[in-house]
């Protein structure tokens, strides 16, 4: 046997034996003492060293309503924004969808004319954006308006 203690003579000796246990023993103590040490210190509360700030914290919801999203361009989701975006209709190519009955030509010439069609739907209404009638003054101009002065 080897036994790794300093004060070792022979492994029937008493007084050796005596040693060992009370050594092991101290050991068992020592590592029941520095785990509850551990898991006292795990869950008590924590120190801070500095002092506490008494300001308020915004909540998750102000800090996003307050967020400004559209702080790089300002008039990007403005009416009529759509003019300075590179809004276009996709070139087709080789593996591109085309009905069937349609070459490529004439199903790009399809998507020419929709997308014309779309580009002037919005000019008209871009022109209109901000100009409104007055409902009460159009209203008596129709005619129907009978019972009021």
């Amino acid at each position: 046997f080897f036994f790794p203690f300093q004060n070792f003579r022979s492994p029937l000796s008493s007084h050796n034996i005596y040693t060992i246990i009370s050594t092991l023993a101290n050991m068992k103590v020592i590592a029941l003492f520095v785990s509850l040490f551990v898991c006292a210190q795990a869950f008590s509360p924590m120190t801070s060293n500095g002092r506490s700030s008494t300001a308020l914290s915004e909540s998750l919801f102000t800090k996003i309503a307050n967020m400004d999203l559209f702080a790089p361009v300002k008039d990007q989701n403005d009416y009529g924004a759509r003019n300075k975006k590179n809004v276009k209709v996709g070139t087709l190519s080789k593996k591109s969808y085309v009905p069937a009955g349609l070459s490529k030509a004439e199903y790009e010439k399809v998507r020419k004319s929709e997308a014309d069609k779309k580009k002037a739907n919005y000019e008209r209404n871009v022109k209109k954006a901000g100009i409104f009638i007055d409902y009460t003054a159009w209203y008596k101009q129709r005619g129907t308006d009978t019972g009021s002065d």
